[in-house]
């Protein structure tokens, strides 16, 4: 009887590794931009977007297989609220970054005027 916590080491170091990823990604992304690459600002967003993607999935994917639920007492509501939590920010962070890659695709930009 009890919860049976989800092993650390199996989807939630894959998620851990996705996310740090995507830091880096985001990362080449803005430099790209900052040198005015275009093409590298353009591809490094998307790639970002892609891995954001998965972790949602992966995310989704931990929540059906847990043996617990939001009323499993404390451990089930922290678990719960701030995984959920962290996933409504990757939901809205990944539809941030969805539309600037539209807007860095259809607009002209001067790199002389980025940081201003």
């Amino acid at each position: 009887m009890g919860i049976d916590p989800v092993n650390p080491f199996e989807l939630p170091l894959l998620n851990t590794v996705i996310l740090l990823s995507s830091g880096a990604t985001i990362t080449y992304a803005h430099h790209a931009l900052i040198k005015g690459d275009r093409s590298g600002a353009i591809y490094g967003t998307i790639f970002t977007v892609l891995l954001a993607i998965i972790f949602t999935f992966f995310q989704g994917v931990e929540y059906s297989v847990s043996s617990f639920t939001i009323s499993d007492g404390a451990f089930g509501t922290c678990f719960f609220f701030g995984t959920g939590f962290h996933g409504f920010h990757v939901i809205i962070g990944t539809i941030f970054l969805s539309i600037i890659i539209i807007l860095v695709m259809k607009v002209e930009y001067y790199t002389d005027t980025l940081l201003t």
